[in-house]
C-alpha cells in the first residue's frame, strides 16, 4: 500500500499552513516549534499537545498562541487553563484521546506533527490520516502496530505520509518516484539503513548486565527521550525502524541490511540495481528531517550548522552483532511474520524499556521479556484496530504479570 505523497492538497497558499503538534514538549516537538518559529509567515501553530508537562506546554502556549491545548489528563488540563487564563489567553483547552483526535482532524488543520511517543499515538495519528492530513509520522509505533490498517487510511482519505525517523527521511529523499509499484520495478536492489550501535556498541556483553538507566540515555550523537534513547542502546529502535519501513516503501525484510555507522553522518542509503548507492548526509539533528517534511517538495531552513566533512575525516560502517543486540535480530523475525506479531513486539518492548527504567530489570531482561511475550502469544492478521489494542493489552498484562513473578524472587530481573 503506498505511502507516496500525494498532490492533492487544498491548502490555500496565500494563507499560513495550519499545523498541530501531537507530543509539543518532547525533543521532536521541541524541534519542530524550533523550526516553525524560523518561517512565521508561512506556518501557524492550531494546536499543541502534551502528557503531563503543564509548565512547558504553558510557556509554548505564551510563545506560540495557538487555539487549542490538550492534555491527556485532566487534572494537568485544569492546571494548564488556570495558568492560561490567569495570562489573558483565550486558548482552549481540551483533555483526554478525544482532544487529541479533535485537534489532529481540525479543518484548519493542514498538518499534523505526529510525535507521541508509544502506542500512546496511534489513535491520533490515526484521525489525522483520516482527516485527510499531511501527517509528519515521527511515532513509528502507530505503524508498527497497526501496518496494512494505518496504511489503508492514508490512502482511502488521501492522506499525506511524510517520515521523520531521520533514516526513513534520508531514504525517502534517496527513492526515486512510484516506490509503491515495489523496489524491483524502480530499479532499487535494497535500502541501507543506518544505525550509530548506540552507547554500548563496543562495550563487553557481559558487563551490560549491569548497565544503569543513565547510562542507556546518554547517546553519544542524538538527544532524545528516555524510551527512544533505551531503544536505541538495545537497537530495538533499528528492528521497529525495519518493520515501519516494510510499509512506508512497501517492500519487505529481506531488501533491508542495518549498517552500524557510529558517526550518524550518513542517515540511510538506497542501493540500486546498476550499483549506484544514493545517500543521503547530514549533521545529527532531528531539525533536518522536520524541515524537509515541513518544507516538501520545497526546501525551507531548519537552523542546523552546515555539515563539515574536513572535522569529520572519517567514515566507518560494521555489521550489527545480533547476539549483542537480541532484540534487532526478534524484530527482523517479526518483520517478517507479520500480523499481531509486530504489536506484541511494541508493547512488549514498552513494559520491559518502562520496567528498566523504573530499575526493576536489569538492561539484558528487556529482550527476555519481548522473547516471552511473542512465545505466549498467537499471531493473527491485522484487520481492525480494536483487535490491535486487545493484542496490545494482553500483552501488557502478560509481561507485567512475567516481570512481577520473576521479581518475587529476585530484586531485579536478569
Amino acid at each position: 500500500m503506498s505511502s507516496k505523497p500525494v498532490s492533492s492538497s487544498t491548502i490555500d497558499p496565500s494563507a499560513p499552513i495550519g499545523v498541530t503538534i501531537l507530543g509539543a514538549t518532547g525533543s521532536i516537538g521541541i524541534n519542530t516549534l524550533d523550526v516553525l518559529s524560523r518561517h512565521p509567515n508561512r506556518f501557524r501553530v492550531i494546536a499543541l499537545t502534551a502528557n503531563t508537562q503543564v509548565d512547558r506546554l504553558y510557556e509554548q502556549c505564551v510563545q506560540f498562541q495557538p487555539e487549542y491545548a490538550v492534555m491527556v489528563f485532566a487534572d494537568a488540563a485544569q492546571q494548564l487553563d488556570v495558568k492560561l487564563k490567569q495570562a489573558g489567553l483565550m486558548i482552549e483547552v481540551l483533555t483526554g484521546e478525544d482532544g487529541l483526535e479533535l485537534v489532529a482532524s481540525l479543518a484548519q488543520v493542514d498538518y499534523v506533527m505526529a510525535a507521541i511517543v508509544g502506542a500512546a499515538g496511534l489513535r491520533s495519528t490515526l484521525a489525522a490520516a483520516r482527516g485527510g492530513k499531511r501527517v509528519l509520522l515521527a511515532n513509528k509505533e502507530a505503524l508498527v502496530m497497526s501496518g496494512k490498517l494505518f496504511m489503508d487510511e492514508v490512502q482511502r482519505n488521501n492522506a499525506m505520509l511524510l517520515p521523520i525517523d531521520s533514516e526513513h527521511n534520508a531514504i525517502f529523499q534517496c527513492m526515486p518516484p512510484n516506490y509503491d509499484n515495489g523496489l524491483e520495478s524502480i530499479g532499487v536492489r535494497r535500502i541501507l539503513l543506518t544505525a550509530s550501535g548506540g552507547p554500548f556498541r563496543t562495550t563487553p556483553k557481559q558487563a551490560l548486565q549491569k548497565v544503569t538507566p543513565a547510562q542507556a540515555c546518554a547517546h553519544p550523537n542524538w538527544d532524545m527521550g528516555k524510551k527512544i534513547s533505551v531503544d536505541s542502546a538495545t537497537m530495538m529502535n533499528k528492528g521497529l525502524e525495519i518493520i515501519e519501513a516494510c510499509w512506508l516503501f512497501n517492500t519487505n525484510a529481506d531488501n533491508i541490511q542495518v549498517v552500524l555507522h557510529p558517526q550518524s553522518v550518513i542517515h540511510s542509503m538506497v542501493e540500486y540495481t546498476d550499483g549506484s548507492v544514493l545517500a543521503q548526509l547530514g549533521n545529527p539533528d532531528m531539525r533536518t528531517p522536520i524541515a524537509h517534511a515541513l518544507g516538501w517538495p520545497s526546501r525551507i531552513a531548519s537552523g542546523v550548522k552546515s555539515l563539515d566533512l574536513f572535522e569529520i575525516a572519517k567514515l566507518s560502517f560494521e555489521p550489527p552483532d545480533l547476539d549483542r543486540f537480541p532484540g534487532l535480530r526478534l524484530a527482523m523475525q517479526v518483520a517478517r511474520i507479520g500480523g499481531t506479531s509486530s504489536t506484541v513486539l511494541n508493547a512488549a518492548n514498552e513494559v520491559a524499556v518502562q520496567a528498566f527504567l523504573d530499575r526493576k530489570i536489569s538492561f539484558l531482561a528487556i529482550p527476555n521479556i519481548i522473547e516471552h511475550a511473542l512465545s505466549e502469544i498467537s499471531v493473527e492478521p491485522v484487520d481492525n484496530l480494536e483487535k490491535i489494542f486487545q493484542v496490545d493489552d494482553i500483552t501488557r498484562k502478560i509481561c507485567q504479570e512475567y516481570i512481577d513473578r520473576r521479581q518475587s524472587s529476585s530484586n531485579t530481573l536478569h
